[in-house]
Parts: C-alpha cells; structure tokens; sequence
C-alpha cells in the first residue's frame, strides 16, 4: 500500500537531488589539468586525488545504499546475524592496508587502470585477466542495482506511485557521469558523506529519546524478533554463517572494481595507508545504522510495498523516519539516502565500465583504440551498465536487497587468488589459476542455484545451508568461502603438476610494489594489450 503522498519531503528531495546534479556537472572542470578523453582522466581523476577527496571517495564507494537502507533491513527481517556487517568492515581495512598500497604502487608504476590489467602483467595471461574482468563487471551489477533500492524505498515512502523517479535518476546520473567521469562522484560524497554523518547522529540520539530509551528499544526488538524464530543474539547455529559471511565480505571488498578504481585515483601510496587507517571511523557510524532496525522493530514500523507474504523491507528506516520525524528533516534524510545511492552508483558504473573498456573491448575488440576511443566507450558502457540495473530494481521485487550484495561477493571473491596473491608470489601458475577459478565459481553459482532463496524466485541465497547435504544440522555457511576454498585447493595441486608448461612473462619488479612515489603517468596511457 502506497501511503499518502507527502509534499514537502518530496520537495525537499527533489531540492537536494537537483544541487548534487550541478555539482556532478560543475565536476568536469574540478581538479583538471587535460581533457578528460582518456580512462585516465575520465576513469580515475587523473590519479590526482589526495588523503580528504580519497577519503571521502573510498568511503562514499563503500558505505553505500546497503550500509543504511539493507543491513538495517537485514535486523529488522533476522535479528543479530544482521551485525555481521560491523566486524567485517572493522577487519577488512587491516586486511587491506598493505594490500591495498602495493596494488597502488605496481599500477602507478606500469599505468594499470585496472585489476584485471594487473593480472595480464603479473601472470602474463590474456585469459586470466579475461576472468578477471569479466568477474568484477558481473559482481558489481547486482551492486549497483542495490543501491537503487535506496532510491526506490523514499520514493514510495513519500506517497509516490510507479517507478518514474527511477528513471529521472538514471538520466542524470548518467548524464553527469558521462561528462565529469570520476570527478563527479568524488566532489558528491563530501556532501553526502556529511548528511549521513548528521542524519545518523540524530536518529540515534532523537529517535530513542521517543521511544523511551534503548532499555525499551532491545526488548521490543527481542520480542518481535523472536515472533520470528530470531534474537538480538546469535544462536549456536548461526556461529559459523556470521563469521564466514563476515571475513569473506571482508576478503571479497577490495576486489571489486569500484574499490580498486578508488585506491588507484589516489595521487600516493602515502594517501592509500593512510585511508586504511582512517576508514575504520565508518564503521563506528554503520553500528549506529545498525540499529536502526531494532529501533524499527520498537516502533512497531510496518514496511511499504511489496506483499504480506513478502515485505519489502528496505522500506522499514525511511518509514521509521518518516514516523518519527518532524516532516522537514524526514527530507533531508529522505534525500541523504538519495545522495548516498547516487554516488557509490556511479563510482561503481565508471569502474566495470573502465574494465570493460580496457580489458575486453581494447584486447579484443580494437586492439588500437586510441585513449580517447577507449574513454568515449567506457562512457558508454557506463550508462548501459546502470540502465541495465534500473531494470533489475524495476523487474524484481525484494525482500532483502542485501543479498544483491552478498551474492556479488560469491562472485567477486573468486578473483582473490589471482588478484591478491599475485602482488606477494606468482608461485601458482597462470593455467592452475584459471582452472581453480573455474572450479570455484562452478561450485558457487551451483550452490546459489540450489539453495532456496529468502528473497526472490530469481536466485538463490549466499547463505548455504548444510542440510541441502544430508547433514541433519541447521547450521549454514557463506558459499563464497566454500567456493574460494574450493578455488586455491585446485591452483595449489595442479601448480606443480603444470610446471612444465610455459609461465608467461612477468612485466612487473619486485621494487615496482614498494615504490613509495611513482613517476606521472601520461593521460592515455595504457598496458599492451
């Protein structure tokens, strides 16, 4: 049921969407010291971008529409293993922190754009950095579409029918990506980083005043959830479901494109370690988003959409704003949610979009595309990729969007032993790798697909239960880690046995992944193909 339609929120929403417009527009000339017809430049801001741009970037690409709209929802529909989220991104920043500076270093220093660009010149593999690519773009779909679940859970909690503002946004969006690239995004998540930061604050502090206190809020959770079959803590056989899906998200994080195309724009592997060690603060701010799906629960907040059956339930905290809020800031954080899907969208569009570009379309494609052919069709793809996720979010109807996510991650975790271990070894060789990722995904996507999902018809979900095993348990696991596993057992017995095979050729030095300050490089520039 759509409720009443809602003026002044809608107008605050649409005031707030048309500034962050002129400023994704006024972004073409931020910062820019050549045309932006070059992956270079449209792709990656020129690999400009100091210690405050990055830090607002990586966190405005990582803290996303599925930080405040799904998790929440997640706690609101299953109770404590919703929290997952916290550990995993208070792990992946120390997980990543060197990681993360010596993939800045080797592709400063050989004009990677790209992971899968690295893969060809570590392993020398064109195959390799094939299923690299085409693993990151694939990945990153589900992504994007999840962050239009942000957009889509306002616009009917506003009181507004059909899906037409889904399709205003899509249009500028892709028009301001399309002529500012990198830029626009990077200048857009000062100003949505901002009002997250405030709508937060005040939520958790305004909303428990309301209700009472957080004594009132943890036992009006508790008792719904347990209405359910849930709690607001974990059961023994949730343990090994929460810290599977808890480290292989926080394994599988940096190695989507939108992650590798944000460490890459930064102008120095100072800048680099030093985010990692200042990205944690947003974890502190996620817990508190957290629970705003307990404080939904308190608030007996009745979800917007969907069918009695199947709720949509990424609908539960513009509702719990919209109830307890005066109107005036219900659109402001209406419109924060807004802006906070824009941006990680369109930095996560540019990303696959750059892959494809360099590492499909030039290597086989037109293998001499000039820089400024190779720009004009990342652009291109760029808004392919985001219309194509506006057709998800407008086919599909969800009861957590959050599994968009956790699917992505099956997928994309199985580039890690390419990707990662290739910046410390190339011990595995290229084929074992390829075959071992074959194996991987094949048991991933087989796993997805007979796993019944809690979400839609339309696939299945990432947590895997033993029982569909035989095992007489109620014990579930994160597919991605079996699917991972599965990946680096078949690389690891088959390297020795491949041995006589040729290795390919290694572009890179060990000093490459050490270099502290990289020479510049020239816009356009780009790996052989």
């Amino acid at each position: 049921m759509i409720p009443a339609f809602n003026g002044l929120e809608f107008g605050i929403v649409i005031a707030m969407f048309a500034v962050v417009a002129v400023l994704g527009f006024v972004a073409t000339r931020w910062r820019r010291q050549t045309s932006l017809s070059s992956v270079e430049e449209w792709g990656l801001g020129g690999r400009r971008f100091g210690t405050a741009v990055s830090w607002f970037l990586i966190g405005g690409d990582l803290y996303t529409a599925y930080t405040f709209v799904a998790v929440p929802a997640l706690l609101f529909g299953t109770g404590a293993a919703g929290f997952f989220a916290v550990p995993y991104t208070i792990a992946v920043f120390p997980l990543v922190m060197f990681v993360a500076a010596r993939m800045w270093s080797v592709c400063h220093e050989h004009g990677y754009a790209t992971a899968a660009d690295f893969v060809r010149g570590r392993h020398g593999s064109a195959i390799l950095a094939l299923l690299v690519a085409i693993t990151g773009i694939v990945a990153t779909m589900p992504y994007i579409a999840l962050q239009l679940t942000g957009i889509r859970a306002v616009i009917e909690t506003v009181g507004i029918g059909g899906d037409w503002p889904l399709w205003v946004a899509f249009v500028v969006l892709a028009a301001y990506t399309f002529t500012s690239g990198l830029r626009a995004p990077a200048l857009v998540a000062f100003v949505k980083d901002i009002l997250i930061y405030v709508m937060v604050l005040v939520a958790v502090i305004y909303i428990p005043y309301k209700l009472g206190g957080y004594d009132v809020i943890f036992r009006g959770a508790q008792s719904a959830l347990a209405k359910k079959g849930y709690g607001t803590l974990l059961t023994g056989s949730q343990y090994l479901g929460y810290t599977t899906l808890a480290l292989g998200s926080a394994l599988a994080l940096f190695l989507y494109p939108h992650a590798v195309t944000g460490v890459l724009a930064a102008n120095s592997r100072k800048v680099v370690k030093k985010n990692m060690s200042l990205l944690p603060a947003y974890s502190l701010m996620l817990g508190f988003i957290a629970l705003l799906g307990y404080m939904a629960l308190a608030a007996h907040v009745k979800p917007v959409g969907g069918t009695a059956a199947a709720p949509d339930t990424t609908t539960i905290v513009p509702v719990l704003f919209n109830n307890e809020f005066p109107h005036w800031f219900a659109g402001i954080a209406f419109g924060a949610i807004v802006i906070g899907a824009l941006v990680p969208a369109a930095i996560m569009a540019i990303a696959a979009a750059n892959t494809f570009a360099r590492d499909i379309y030039r290597p086989y494609i037109r293998r001499h595309a000039s820089p400024r052919e190779e720009a004009l069709v990342s652009q291109i793809v760029s808004i392919v990729l985001k219309l194509g996720a506006v057709g998800v979010i407008v086919g599909l109807k969800l009861t957590f969007a959050l599994e968009f996510q956790l699917i992505g991650g099956v997928i994309v975790i199985q580039i890690l032993p390419s990707v990662v271990l290739g910046l410390y070894t190339r011990w595995f060789h290229r084929w074992a790798l390829a075959i071992g990722w074959v194996v991987g995904m094949g048991l991933s996507v087989y796993m997805l697909y007979v796993t019944k999902s809690t979400t839609a018809a339309h696939f299945g979900s990432a947590s895997f239960a033993l029982s569909t095993w035989g095992l007489h348990t109620k014990v579930t696991i994160w597919t991605g880690i079996v699917g991972v596993v599965a990946n680096l057992v078949v690389a690891s017995v088959l390297t020795p046995l491949l041995a006589r095979l040729p290795r390919g050729t290694d572009e890179t030095s060990p000093a490459d992944y050490f270099e502290a300050e990289a020479p510049p490089i020239p816009a356009g520039s780009a790996p052989a193909a």
